[in-house]
This record gives C-alpha cells, sequence and structure tokens, in this order.
C-alpha cells in the first residue's frame, strides 16, 4: 500500500468520529461521502472484468459492502430537531463501516506480506481470472457500502418529516 492508500483509509476512517459526534442531514452531508468516493473509485477502477468467475467475485464483494453499509445506516440513530434531522453514528455503525475498510486494507497488506500465493491458488481454482478482478471488487465494495448507508440514512432523515437543506457541512448541534 502506498502512503495515499493509507492516508486516504485514515480519511475515511475519520468520517466515523465525525459520525458518532453527530451532524444534521444537509444535502452537502450526503452529497460529499458519494462525490469522494466515486472520486477516488475513478482514479482506481479502469475497468471492470467480466470473465470467468469475475464477476460472480465483484458482485458477492458488492453485497458485503452494501451489508455493511445498511447495516451501519440502520443503527444510525435519526431524528427530528426542529425541522431538520439530526443524525448520529453509535458504536455498532461505526464497527461495521471500520469493519469494511479495515477488510479491504487487511487483504492489501496480507496479500504484499505472503498471501499473494493463496490468492493467486485461490483465483485460479475458481476462475478468477486476474488481480484486476480482485482490485474492481474492492473499489465496488467500497463504493456500494457508501451508497447504501447515504442513501439510508436519507430515506430515515425523510421519515422524520425533516427538510433536507442545502446546508453547510461543518453545521453541528451547537451551531444550530
Amino acid at each position: 500500500m502506498t502512503t495515499t492508500d493509507y492516508l486516504m483509509n485514515i480519511g475515511l476512517i475519520s468520517l466515523v468520529i465525525l459520525q458518532m459526534r453527530g451532524h444534521y442531514v444537509t444535502r452537502a452531508r450526503l452529497l460529499l461521502p458519494l462525490v469522494a468516493t466515486f472520486v477516488v473509485a475513478g482514479q482506481f477502477l479502469h475497468a471492470v472484468p467480466t470473465a470467468g468467475n469475475d464477476l460472480i467475485l465483484i458482485v458477492s464483494l458488492c453485497a458485503i459492502g452494501a451489508v455493511l453499509g445498511v447495516g451501519a445506516a440502520l443503527v444510525t440513530t435519526v431524528r427530528l430537531d426542529g425541522s431538520s434531522a439530526f443524525a448520529k453514528a453509535g458504536l455498532v455503525a461505526s464497527v461495521l463501516w471500520v469493519a469494511g475498510i479495515g477488510a479491504r486494507m487487511g487483504f492489501v497488506l496480507w496479500v504484499n506480506h505472503g498471501g499473494q500465493p493463496w490468492v493467486a491458488r485461490f483465483s485460479l481454482e475458481h476462475h478468477i481470472t486476474s488481480g484486476a478482478a480482485w482490485g474492481a471488487a474492492f473499489v465496488l465494495m467500497a463504493m456500494a457500502e457508501v451508497v447504501a448507508r447515504t442513501g439510508v440514512v436519507f430515506f430515515k432523515a425523510r421519515r422524520t418529516g425533516a427538510i433536507i437543506e442545502r446546508g453547510g457541512l461543518l453545521r453541528s448541534r451547537a451551531a444550530a
């Protein structure tokens, strides 16, 4: 992993701290993680391999990402505060979020420090055609996690009857 990869993952994990403090659900707070994820994914995802069982691997990891994202959002409390929705992630939501990031980081570290022969053997036995399939699967897993979490938080906020304002990213409970 490069220094950029470490910094990017540390940045994603630090988002958990902000979510645990709580924030008002605004358009900007909903769009930022989506835009950031798609921009970063664009740096890593150049093609989606479809040969062999590559799509099965990719869909499987996307499903895991979506489950982690939905799970994190379902245990995030969203309540009405005035006319705005206020969301706050708890310990379980944070653990699910970090589990997804940690699994991806752990896999890369493991492959780079002795696990590569096992992955090559597994890939051969299961007709996964290349390392590009693994890379695409993990990038798309991250995207699925963020999209699923953001979507569920949005729907939970709408269910409160809140007005989703344009609002800035830095609007905190104290500022309201």
